[in-house]
């Protein structure tokens, strides 16, 4: 498999890999984790797998970007978030959790960089209630690169069986407006056609 190694002040280096052994290491690095690159048997250096591509259709590894990494040296990257807990909202009142981010901007060392950032969801006792990135516990020389006002996850009030029923009814009105419309765009052509041939005939 393809991929290519860089870093700052490096130069890019093209690079052949076992496909089987990045499948494995990915799967438990993500994109989050440092990994240690051997390039010929030579010292190992610590890099992110910095970007991935894979087929369209078969979802299989076509290439990889690696970013090498100096140890004293800030890195920026994208850490997910693994939620866990049960809320009180959602249990007892019914509520719908909504995940509005999945993952978040971070700055650290990379000796800092941890593989996920914990979100605890059974603070969520209302649906007044939401995390937003603020609120989030970041290990010790993390640095949020975002909107900290931005919601993380809330909880939503059930729909009623008013607003049920309005959802089962809009995609048949949608439909029976796309039909008539439809007709009204052919009856137009077939006055046009009409109004042509009519005009063919004054003609001659």
């Amino acid at each position: 498999m393809p991929a290519v190694v860089y870093g700052h002040g490096l130069k890019s280096t093209p690079l052949v890999i076992d496909y089987r052994q990045f499948e494995k290491i990915y799967s438990t690095a993500g994109e989050s984790s440092l990994v240690d690159l051997s390039i010929d048997q030579k010292e190992p250096v610590k890099i992110l797998i910095q970007d991935v591509q894979r087929h369209p259709i078969t979802s299989r590894f076509l290439h990889a970007d690696f970013h090498q990494v100096k140890m004293t040296e800030k890195i920026t990257t994208e850490i997910e978030l693994e939620f866990f807990g049960e809320s009180k909202a959602v249990k007892e009142l019914g509520g719908v959790l909504v995940k509005s981010i999945d993952k978040v901007k971070i700055e650290c060392l990379p000796q800092d960089l941890v593989h996920n950032i914990n979100v605890d969801v059974s603070t969520l006792n209302s649906f007044e209630d939401m995390i937003r990135v603020a609120d989030l516990k970041l290990p010790a020389g993390i640095e949020i690169k975002g909107k900290l006002e931005d919601v993380v996850v809330l909880v939503q009030p059930p729909r009623t069986e008013e607003e049920l029923k309005e959802l089962e009814q809009k995609p048949v009105e949608a439909k029976v407006e796309e039909v008539e419309e439809a007709e009204k765009k052919e009856e137009a052509g077939e006055v046009k056609q009409e109004e042509a041939a009519t005009d063919s005939v004054e003609k001659k």
